[in-house]
């Protein structure tokens, strides 16, 4: 359950007001006489899942007024028990969406560019770097973990869903300074160490195909989804499943060495995730319901989505065809070198 609390002035019409939010259908409702401040506090029950109609309604009624708050509580838990009557198209309904303001508030926090962002980059470059170079798996997964650029890449997606352009320019920048970062600090690794040109882990981050879109189309669609019903405990799965470091470190560590070839055949793998994990994420929130809460909003916004949707997939279609040519490619090298 959650408990939504708005507080306002007492000269607020509360009859358009509670008449507006009890079309929500919340499971209870109180409205507290004024204060001696000359506030009101209303408060409202609702099942997981539910109260975004209510929030809505507020957010109309108030647009005009100053001074007022509402948030939002997660309940533990509430006695006596609520019997769950419901149809099954009200139970999809519950399951579906956490509040299009908790997904903002959390997926934004995502996206702030600020010194502990560029110091956990920094150090989690250095541990994946490392680990490739050592072929240390248990390394590699721990940096795949501690490296928050999947966070402004699935902030990015949000925010066109919603035509946030302000979002959308603090996730990008984010997102681009991760990236830089964590190849900066992998190439001066890798003009200050010997690159190990036999681990397994790091010639593993070089190696596409057409499976690697598929990976990653989904796995950004697993991140999306997660965040989107609030079970971000699944996002450590997906982190690993499409991480963005470890190819990054791969790129940078074969640039300083000299290895040019190996660094774009990494490069071509991070771009494939990037450009995934976006158009999948992006595909995933629309689907769930993420969209803003006006007509006028609803119109900007399905114009970035649209502007959205054809960039990404014209990238997913064009890095696609490049990792066929380069497993085309391979197989041929393979087979003459089985031939002679």
């Amino acid at each position: 359950m959650r408990l939504i609390e708005l507080s306002f002035p007492e000269t607020v019409d509360t009859q358009p007001l509670l008449k507006s939010c009890l079309r929500a259908n919340p499971v209870d409702h109180r409205l507290e006489p004024a204060d001696d401040r000359g506030r009101r506090v209303l408060r409202l029950y609702f099942k997981t899942g539910e109260g975004q109609e209510a929030i809505d309604a507020i957010q109309g009624l108030l647009a005009d007024t100053d001074d007022w708050r509402l948030v939002v509580i997660p309940i533990e838990a509430t006695l006596p028990k609520i019997e769950a009557e419901e149809d099954a198209e009200t139970s999809r309904k519950r399951r579906t969406l956490a509040l299009r303001e908790e997904l903002f508030e959390d997926i934004a926090a995502g996206a702030k560019l600020n010194r502990d962002f560029l110091v956990l980059t920094a150090l989690s470059a250095v541990v994946a770097a490392l680990g490739l170079n050592a072929n240390n798996v248990a390394a590699v997964i721990g940096a795949m973990v501690i490296a928050p650029l999947l966070g402004p890449i699935l902030a990015f997606s949000f925010a066109s869903a919603l035509g946030d352009l302000d979002l959308m320019a603090k996730s990008a920048r984010t997102a681009v300074a991760g990236l830089a970062l964590g190849l900066a600090v992998s190439f001066a690794l890798g003009m200050a160490l010997p690159v190990n040109s036999l681990s397994g882990e790091l010639v593993s981050r070089t190696i596409v195909g057409v499976d690697t879109t598929a990976l990653a189309l989904v796995s950004g669609a697993a991140a999306a989804l997660s965040i989107s019903t609030g079970i971000s405990s699944a996002l450590v799965g997906v982190m690993v499943a499409v991480a963005l470091l470890p190819p990054s470190a791969a790129m940078g560590l074969y640039a300083g060495d000299g290895e040019w070839m190996m660094a774009a055949r990494a490069g071509l793998l991070l771009s494939i995730n990037v450009v995934s994990v976006n158009l999948a994420a992006l595909f995933t929130y629309r689907v769930k319901g993420v969209r803003p809460r006006t007509w006028l909003e609803r119109k900007s916004a399905k114009r970035s989505v649209l502007v959205n949707y054809a960039v990404w997939a014209l990238l997913i279609i064009i890095l696609t065809v490049a990792a066929w040519q380069v497993t085309v490619h391979d197989a041929a090298l393979a087979s003459a070198i089985d031939g002679s």
